[in-house]
């Protein structure tokens, strides 16, 4: 039996994300396997995932309310319990679950397996404090690590040609969707006639500010359609002044809600818009696939070895390119349907079963 050990790190930064939801999925999916034995070393979190996917049997506490703004004391509990973890040395693996590495000088040449998400550190450093520390830590677990688990063949080719790893020792796994159609719930509220979607963070390198702009251009056109944004907060004083700027505040909606809704809001919109300048992955484009919403995203990163001839590309940072693909789409029905087809097609290269049962074999390399 292989037992591994996952430590507290996203757990004590991310409420939702695809960081935390890929963890909770290798958690849940390789409990099943008789030949595993996991943990994790999480004493209190506010992370949805866990909960739901009932993986909160690991966890000592889960607060009724969220630590709202307690990031950094949730982190310092958690770690407590991950040191002690680490040092009693009852585990084979151990997979930290972000770049933090407290955790090396109490491995005693213990294997660890790293996950490296993206490079966004590195390609857009501009957009980070001076002090964040992240991209030297990753590069210095990197260095350190028994293997390399990038989420896609662009992540690999970025951490060969930034960090200088050596090619074999790093492995590509994708990822998968959780959103299914066939899981939809029924709505309790309203959601919009016609909208565009757009789902999670809208900071920095997600480009966010060009997809506005665009869709300012779009609304003078197609007056009827809104823009619904999935997640990421609620709008900032920033945003809300642009919205009004462009004259579009009463037409941009932001809504918060579990995964059992999703299905019914991808599904309903007339088209998926992911104008990202970098992706590690970028799970929502599976997500939206599997609800049969076309998708029209960045040319950039690893968009194009994911969703391959199954979404319409714009260069992301020109806002009129961008208009022009959302434009494309919607004035051709044909071409929305042939989308959604090519995007079940694609599907079917990625799933969590695979994410799980290559990392598995990893675990099992790292062991020979």
């Amino acid at each position: 039996m292989i037992k591994v050990l996952y430590d507290h790190q996203i757990f004590s930064s991310q409420k939702a994300g695809g960081i935390s939801r890929y963890f909770c999925e290798l958690l849940r999916k390789i409990a099943l396997d008789i030949d595993f034995d996991i943990e994790l070393s999480v004493i209190v979190s506010n992370n949805i995932y866990l909960k739901n996917y009932n993986v909160i049997r690991y966890i000592d506490f889960f607060p009724k309310k969220d630590f709202k703004g307690k990031v950094r004391l949730m982190d310092y509990i958690n770690r407590i319990k991950s040191i002690k973890k680490i040092k009693s040395k009852r585990y084979d693996i151990f997979h930290p679950t972000y770049y933090s590495p407290y955790f090396l000088k109490y491995l005693n040449n213990r294997p660890f397996v790293l996950t490296v998400y993206d490079m966004i550190h590195e390609k857009f450093r501009y957009l980070f404090p001076s002090k964040d520390k992240t991209s030297f830590y990753k590069k210095e677990l990197c260095m350190k690590a028994s293997k390399i688990i990038a989420i896609s063949k662009n992540t690999k080719k970025d951490l060969i040609e930034i960090f200088g790893i050596d090619e074999s020792k790093i492995e590509v796994v994708y990822l998968g969707s959780s959103i299914k159609k066939e899981n939809k719930k029924r709505l309790s509220f309203a959601l919009p006639e016609r909208y565009i979607l757009f789902v999670g963070n809208r900071n920095g390198y997600k480009n966010f500010s060009n997809l506005v702009k665009a869709y300012s251009l779009l609304v003078k056109e197609y007056k009827e359609i809104e823009l619904l944004c999935v997640g990421g907060g609620n709008f900032n004083a920033k945003e809300l002044k642009t919205f009004k700027k462009l004259n579009i505040e009463k037409r941009v909606h932001h809504l918060w809600v579990m995964d059992e809704y999703l299905s019914t809001i991808y599904e309903n919109a007339l088209m998926f818009v992911f104008p990202s300048l970098y992706e590690g992955f970028g799970i929502p484009i599976l997500e939206a696939f599997s609800c049969e919403c076309p998708v029209v995203c960045s040319n950039t990163s690893s968009f194009p070895e994911i969703a391959k001839d199954a979404a319409l590309y714009f260069e992301p940072t020109n806002v009129e390119d961008i208009y022009d693909t959302m434009v494309k789409l919607l004035s051709d029905n044909e071409l929305k349907k042939i989308l959604i087809k090519k995007g079940k097609e694609r599907l079917k290269y990625f799933s969590w079963e695979k994410t799980v049962d290559k990392t598995k074999n990893i675990y099992r390399q790292v062991l020979e």
